[in-house]
């Protein structure tokens, strides 16, 4: 799969490559990155062919804004695809001066975030990130983790305000981002969505999207953007450990042993880990793009090598023979 394929999101005219850069490690998520550091990813990403950006207000408090804005704004506004979330308002706080954000970004809490899934919500939402971006305009607006402040809000209140800025051209897509598939079905099912962003659902750790999920998408027309494709880092190196993230935290024992039993299988065939794990999550033909976020611009180089070369194919029968992937999973070059 070359990294820069583009796919259309559902019926917008937004299209995204089939590898996105996704902003939560330049925001500093886990460790501290550079500005020269995030840059250079920004850079490589480039140079590779990406021409899909995500980021959001949540990453760094708005550092992964500021930092993708600077470098983008040097780029060919035209030639690359922006999108952003609405759902958490940066308010001030100066009690917060003295300390570290409590979200897993390593940034100082000089501002927090405010759950605002109503329609004023979401327009300054975007009013605020097009500040930080220094740019006229965002691509696709993604409500973001409705379950975790209020589902019915973003049901009811921030759906209807990105529909509105849809139909005004203000943004030329729109959609939810979620790690709970559930979430997404039902607005899936309920709106008129141009895309969803899925997080860890689908990857070739776990599939829990697979039976549901995808198949409604693939029916609605609704684009799937797949992230988290590394389970925050499991399947990310050639030898998982319990040294690696899962869920942004450690990983269950249970599941290290899954990820190195995979690596094993992938070893036989000659190929690794990361690269069967790439291969996988964008072989579902209702994924789009796949998006992954590196604070170093040598990862995401090696990334971007190892989406072009799949893995052999007989691996994946080989998985599903030791019941280490779902027989039903759509997998690359075979059904896919």
């Amino acid at each position: 799969m070359s990294a820069m394929r583009r796919t259309r999101l559902g019926r917008s005219a937004v299209t995204v490559t089939a590898l996105g850069l996704g902003g939560a490690s330049i925001g500093n998520l886990y460790r501290a990155v550079s500005d020269a550091d995030a840059d250079a990813v920004i850079e490589a990403a480039w140079a590779a062919g990406v021409r899909y950006f995500d980021t959001a207000p949540h990453y760094g408090l708005g550092l992964s804004e500021r930092r993708l804005g600077a470098r983008l704004r040097g780029l060919p506004r035209d030639e690359y695809v922006l999108s952003t979330k609405v759902g958490r308002l940066l308010v001030p706080d100066p009690a917060g001066a003295d300390r570290r954000d409590r979200d897993g970004f390593d940034v100082p809490a000089t501002t927090r975030r405010a759950w605002d899934f109503s329609a004023d919500g979401v327009r300054r939402s975007l009013d605020d990130s097009l500040r930080r971006l220094g740019l006229d305009r965002v691509d696709l607006a993604l409500i973001h983790d409705p379950e975790e402040g209020d589902p019915v809000a973003a049901l009811a209140e921030a759906y209807p305000a990105l529909h509105e800025l849809r139909d005004w051209g203000v943004v030329g897509a729109i959609g939810v981002g979620s790690k709970r598939w559930q979430t997404l079905a039902r607005f899936v099912a309920e709106t008129d969505i141009d895309a969803v962003m899925l997080a860890g659902r689908y990857t070739l750790l776990e599939q829990p999207a697979l039976a549901e999920l995808l198949p409604a998408c693939a029916t609605r027309g609704v684009s799937v953007i797949n992230v988290g494709v590394f389970n925050s880092g499991l399947l990310a190196v050639e030898h998982p450990d319990a040294e690696q993230h899962y869920e942004y935290g450690q990983a269950p024992d249970r599941l290290v042993r899954r990820a190195q039993r995979i690596a094993e299988v992938c070893r036989r065939h000659r190929t690794t880990l990361p690269a069967a794990a790439l291969a996988f999550s964008g072989a579902h033909p209702a994924v789009a793009s796949i998006v992954l976020g590196s604070g170093r611009a040598a990862h995401l180089r090696r990334n971007a090598e190892l989406l072009a070369l799949p893995p052999p194919p007989g691996l994946w029968q080989d998985l599903v023979d030791h019941e280490l992937l779902s027989p039903t999973a759509p997998t690359p070059g075979v059904n896919s």
